[in-house]
């Protein structure tokens, strides 16, 4: 089989490409339909086939990466009472973004990325999003997180259980910055009990329900209790 010129994919293929990929990236169901999934499954074909894995995963590469550069701005910008919300939605978007391109891009992730890198695709995808958003606001995020998770609702539980298991999917070691956190979300974060600490653990319990007593949440109203009870 003839190889495809680099000219030829520069000018034809990967421009069509890109396109493809913009409309894939805003999360925008009237772009989707635009997006014709069998062109694009075409050309990658031919890129795999005529040896160029190398030079389209690059620039695949650097396409999600310009992006997420982007998204990582505009949370930058975002603000505090807001934080936890807009990164839940860059998030989940870029998420839904891969179940559409990771599937177009079979042909490279099955010839070039897991033959020839021992890699996945979605998994390099994934990192990206780790290195170029996540890393770069943990450390705003996770005390709002903290905060929140001590106010209940004034953070959807939802909202709030999808960012601590996306943190945990995309670096498991960001748990042990908020162990209670994190282990309210995600079982078998801590580790079993030991008898010998049940003291310690007690000893937490009761501070923790102080610490909620102050923030005004009571254990009950135990006057009612008692009046409901003597009669």
């Amino acid at each position: 089989m003839n190889a495809m010129a680099v000219e030829d994919y520069k000018k034809n293929h990967w421009p069509n490409l890109e396109k493809a990929i913009d409309r894939l990236l805003i999360q925008n169901p009237t772009d989707h339909i635009s997006v014709s999934y069998a062109q694009i499954y075409s050309y990658i074909y031919k890129c795999v086939c005529q040896q160029h894995s190398e030079l389209l995963y690059n620039d695949l590469i650097s396409k999600i990466t310009s992006h997420l550069q982007h998204v990582s701005t505009h949370l930058q910008a975002s603000p505090q009472e807001n934080f936890i919300q807009n990164f839940n939605v860059a998030l989940t978007e870029f998420i839904a973004s891969l179940q559409c391109i990771v599937p177009v891009f079979m042909y490279l992730n099955k010839f070039y990325v897991e033959s020839k890198l021992n890699r996945d695709l979605k998994e390099d995808l994934m990192k990206l999003f780790a290195y170029h958003v996540a890393e770069k606001h943990v450390n705003t995020l996770m005390p709002l997180l903290i905060e929140a998770h001590s106010l209940p609702f004034k953070v959807q539980p939802a909202t709030m259980a999808s960012v601590v298991k996306g943190l945990y999917s995309l670096q498991p070691e960001w748990a042990q910055l908020a162990p209670a956190l994190f282990s309210a979300f995600i079982p078998q974060i801590n580790p079993p009990a030991v008898e010998s600490l049940l003291s310690d653990y007690a000893a937490h319990d009761q501070k923790l329900q102080m610490e909620l007593s102050m923030n005004g949440f009571s254990r009950g109203d135990q006057s009612r209790k008692r009046a409901s009870d003597d009669s």
